[in-house]
């Protein structure tokens, strides 16, 4: 694993005019969150930041339209992939919205993640997060000869479902840099996730739409692939599923 790129999850040439924009209609906050760094002397508390992974956040075209709703690309404003990241937006969220949205909250050194949270424009499911060394970059995990450590809650983890906590091979920036001026975003607007899953699920990838054969039933044709390292996985089976993962990962 390349340690010097390593992100936890809770990332030369002129520019292009084409880019994955940022909306304006809501501005992004992160919510803080403490994480402490220990030596034999003792510990030191630093004041970090999450931030929620791109893929939940809405896509429009810059007015109140959606470029993405109930899993399809609107087609007048997404015919290409290039075309829909240059008519869509990717907006931020403040404290409140990432708490009453997305049901993700903090206090201290604690996160706390919702599962099913009902808002006012619909019903959210699930979420993903990454902590932040500043406003515009990933903190990056320097992990050789070094322990990383967690406490982890499950009392409200229900049947059927799956929490974990890990590190991926992400730019700091979000995909920024690589992307040759189509992602504006970047880590502050969480872009850029990418595991050893190889995910077909992204809504953008180095800043253009994954509009290629995207839809319900069929597996889209782009994807993005990196090391990963599975720090904590937990859930509880239902009845006649069996947990395809170890509950602990080493």
């Amino acid at each position: 694993m390349a340690v010097h790129r390593a992100s936890l999850v809770l990332t030369l040439l002129a520019a292009t005019p084409l880019s994955q924009k940022i909306g304006t209609h809501v501005g992004e906050a992160h919510p803080p969150l403490e994480m402490a760094t220990c030596t034999a002397s003792g510990c030191t508390t630093e004041m970090k930041s999450i931030v929620l992974d791109s893929n939940w956040r809405w896509v429009h075209n810059g007015q109140y339209t959606n470029c993405y709703k109930d899993g399809a690309w609107e087609e007048s404003l997404c015919p290409t992939p290039e075309t829909c990241a240059e008519n869509c937006h990717i907006d931020g969220a403040t404290v409140t919205d990432y708490k009453d949205t997305y049901g993700i909250s903090t206090s201290g050194n604690e996160l706390d993640l919702d599962f099913v949270v009902k808002a006012k424009y619909g019903t959210n499911y699930g979420s993903r997060v990454y902590l932040l060394e500043n406003e515009h970059a990933y903190n990056m995990f320097h992990l050789k000869n070094r322990e990383f450590s967690v406490d982890v809650d499950m009392t409200r983890m229900p049947c059927g479902l799956n929490g974990a906590i890990y590190f991926v091979e992400m730019d700091s920036d979000g995909g920024i840099s690589r992307s040759n001026g189509s992602n504006k975003a970047g880590a502050e607007y969480g872009t850029g996730y990418c595991d050893a899953q190889c995910p077909h699920d992204m809504k953008f990838i180095n800043g253009l739409a994954n509009t290629v054969d995207w839809n319900s039933l069929r597996i889209p044709q782009w994807a993005k692939w990196a090391y990963a390292v599975q720090k904590w996985t937990f859930g509880r089976p239902t009845a006649g599923q069996r947990l395809t993962r170890p509950i602990l990962a080493q």
